[in-house]
């Protein structure tokens, strides 16, 4: 029942484009991806590709055409079949992060910036999360800070 709730609310929230940053993944010197992939024919193996060796999917089980749409390459593929530009990119991340979506959309999790009463900027999913890995890595904690014998004001 929640996947259904979950996919409803997803598939009628609009993405209000004057809150939304641009996604940094439209910064990379591939996109357009119809550049390359227009005119090839869609292999939809599962392999090693060839070209985009530098990518390294660690995010469970998936592979590039389970977000990636096939038929437009400069579009995302929701698990239904339908596809979202880019620029709503947290869309395509809610249908298996949903309760992470409802916490960004109401600002618990990740960063906005702006006015209360004026134009916000909320920081979609690529901008702290690279797609293809988006567990971050294990961070080395910093020494503590070191307790001085005397302050100041001690008598």
């Amino acid at each position: 029942m929640i996947p259904v709730v979950l996919y409803i609310l997803i598939s009628v929230i609009p993405a209000s484009s004057d809150t939304l940053n641009p996604p940094r993944v439209l910064s990379s010197s591939f996109y357009p991806c119809s550049d390359c992939h227009q005119g090839l024919k869609t292999n939809l193996q599962v392999r090693k590709l060839s070209f985009h060796d530098d990518i390294l999917i660690e995010h469970d089980k998936l592979w590039c055409l389970d977000c990636h749409s096939p038929s437009d390459r400069n579009r995302l593929r929701l698990p239904m079949g339908r596809t979202v530009a880019f620029e709503n990119l947290p869309r395509l991340c809610a249908t298996c992060h949903g309760h992470i979506y409802i916490q960004w959309s109401k600002g618990i999790h990740g960063k906005r910036t702006g006015y209360w009463n004026g134009k916000k900027n909320y920081f979609i999913c690529t901008e702290c999360h690279n797609p293809h890995s988006p567990s971050f890595r294990p961070l080395r904690p910093e020494p503590p800070p070191l307790r001085p014998e005397r302050t100041i004001r001690r008598d």
